[in-house]
């Protein structure tokens, strides 16, 4: 039996990526609250925006903000049938982050359960963050 060719060599197939992992994940309770600040916002919004600030007693804080618009450098979740959008300073901080909503008779607030959180201080204002490492 003979073949035939064509006369070019294939190319060189590029190794397929690792599908990248999702930076955070949200519990029911959240993505029903996201979506009801979402409806209830004076103006249009695309959804969270999530990120992580300098400051406090433990040396960091998480942040949360409407978002008018999707920036080129946001990381995107979609979770639920909401958007979060993750800062891109933040993506190795987060990484894992379980993201929650918790309400009580005293307070009602997000909470982050985070993989990469070392300590928080008494007053739960702030945390310490490592950035979560990746295999490779």
């Amino acid at each position: 039996m003979t073949q035939i060719s064509s006369g070019s060599t294939p190319a060189s197939t590029p190794k397929p990526r690792r599908p990248r992992p999702q930076v955070m994940r949200l519990t029911d309770a959240a993505a029903q609250r996201i979506s009801e600040l979402t409806q209830r916002a004076d103006s249009e919004i695309v959804g969270l925006r999530v990120g992580v600030k300098n400051g406090g007693c433990a040396g960091q804080s998480y942040t949360v903000e409407y978002a008018h618009d999707i920036r080129p450098t946001d990381e995107v979740v979609e979770d639920k049938g909401v958007k979060i959008l993750v800062d891109p300073k933040a993506v190795l901080f987060l990484l894992g982050t379980e993201m929650d909503y918790k309400a009580d008779k005293m307070q009602a607030q997000f909470v982050f359960n985070n993989p990469n959180q070392v300590s928080a201080c008494g007053c739960g204002e702030s945390v310490e963050l490592r950035p979560a490492k990746i295999d490779g």
